[in-house]
């Protein structure tokens, strides 16, 4: 018999599906949205506010309130966990603020008598993502399947990362625009491999706050827009404020043209199997002459075109 599974996390339920057991996915969190079929899952958890209507400082300025308060930043819906009575729940411990947090996992485990087996994953390099997926594969029975899927990803990378690249240009990856916060985890990783020399974080460290005067002093050649969650079309939207300042305007690859926005809810937010996407789509803005052939799907990245 399949197990019985929920997802606390949007990357997990993306694994389960490319492992051939979606349908042993009887509920998700409000974020899971890939693939598509995972939206008419029941939600067992959703978000005490709605991103959606927003913006970057407003979101930021919610979740450190509710941080600092002590108080929930996610609600866990109990009639939906006890409907789908799981054998396991998977779960998320990199980020607070990006999914269910010990007290929420903790709480579900405890209404349900402490029966289901919780799996923690906390990838935080590229590495990590796919001992992740195959971790996933292994608990559900889907170990040789994981090992094939791994193998086909590593071998991606591997063709980032072995093909001979020209200049290697500085780049400054941006993970939240208002404040400003520069991108860790697996990010600094990605750049590295895909030809670029990353900037003010490290691979596997934090996300964390920046000033305007790190990134001047860096002085990048290549700046490429993240933020947590948004899409490209979003992205431009708020950085259309955070790009009025003469002193934003004064950073090189800004005087030159070479700000790009990126879709990061789907390619690099999460640690799952589409950050392999995310840094052939960062190869192809690193080295565009040298990539040019590289299939990167529609409408995941856009140049922002300098004022005049």
């Amino acid at each position: 018999m399949e197990n019985r599974i929920v997802s606390f996390l949007p990357s997990a339920t993306e694994i389960l599906y490319d492992l051939g057991v979606g349908d042993s996915v009887l509920a998700v969190t409000h974020e899971c949205n890939y693939p598509p079929e995972a939206r008419s899952k029941p939600k067992v958890i959703r978000s005490v506010f709605d991103p959606q209507k927003m913006s970057s400082q407003e979101i930021d300025r919610q979740v450190a309130d509710l941080v600092r308060n002590g108080s929930e930043i996610y609600v866990l819906d109990e009639a939906v966990l006890r409907e789908a009575n799981p054998d396991i729940i998977i779960a998320q411990g990199i980020c607070e603020v990006c999914s269910p947090f010990t007290r929420e996992i903790d709480k579900a485990v405890g209404l349900l008598g402490g029966r289901p087996e919780v799996i923690t994953l906390n990838p935080r390099t590229l590495d990590g993502i796919l001992d992740s997926i195959s971790e996933v594969g292994a608990r559900v029975g889907r170990l040789g399947r994981a090992r094939s899927y791994v193998s086909d990803l590593r071998g991606r990378i591997k063709k980032i990362q072995h093909t001979p690249k020209g200049a290697r240009p500085k780049v400054l990856c941006i993970e939240w625009l208002d404040p400003l916060y520069t991108a860790g985890h697996w990010v600094p990783q990605m750049v590295e491999i895909a030809g670029g020399i990353n900037g003010l974080s490290t691979t596997g460290g934090q996300s964390r706050r920046m000033e305007l005067d790190e990134a001047a002093r860096f002085d990048p050649d290549v700046i490429v827009l993240m933020p947590c969650g948004f899409d490209v079309g979003r992205t431009l939207g708020e950085y259309e404020s955070t790009a009025e300042g003469n002193r934003w305007r004064s950073l090189r690859a800004v005087r030159e043209g070479q700000v790009y926005a990126v879709n990061a809810n789907e390619y690099f937010s999460r640690p799952g199997p589409r950050t392999v996407t995310g840094l052939e789509i960062l190869a192809k803005i690193i080295n565009p002459d040298t990539f040019r052939d590289l299939h990167t799907p529609k409408n995941s990245v856009k140049k922002v075109e300098p004022e005049l």
